[in-house]
């Protein structure tokens, strides 16, 4: 297995976000469009200030609701401390990390801004792929 796969080659850019201050309906519908369990949350600068996973969603939804309450924005709900990636990142790292129940997606940071999103389903295919190769015969490799 190659060493040298990087995070950037197998990232989704530019990656799905919602902006700091929207509402909760725009953050629903930007996750069931892209099919992610995730979005970053960046700023008017594209820093990365945040995500918010359908887990957070479900729960705030569920509760504003039941009260009738009017709607919550992505900055009620999302996670400030975020596990972040860097583009350079070797996958062979980062698919050791999301072994140990760490999040299914990551945000992709290059210099403090917001690249791209990699995914788990995305490193699993590039590892499968990688993997492939080991079943060819050694004059092919």
């Amino acid at each position: 297995m190659t060493s040298s796969m990087l995070v950037r080659d197998v990232m989704t850019s530019p990656s799905p976000l919602v902006k700091q201050g929207c509402d909760l309906g725009e953050v629903v519908q930007t996750l069931l469009k892209h099919g992610v369990f995730g979005l970053p949350v960046i700023n008017d600068n594209n820093e990365l200030v945040g995500f918010v996973s359908e887990q957070d969603c479900i729960h705030s939804v569920l509760v504003s609701s039941y009260h009738c309450e009017g709607s919550p924005v992505v900055d009620d709900v999302m996670s400030r401390e975020v596990l972040a990636v860097e583009a350079d990142s070797s996958i062979i790292d980062l698919a050791q990390k999301m072994g140990k129940n760490k999040p299914k997606s990551y945000p992709v940071i290059e210099e403090g801004k917001l690249i791209g999103l990699v995914t788990r389903s995305a490193i699993l295919e590039s590892l499968w792929a990688n993997r492939a190769s080991c079943d060819l015969p050694n004059d092919k490799q």
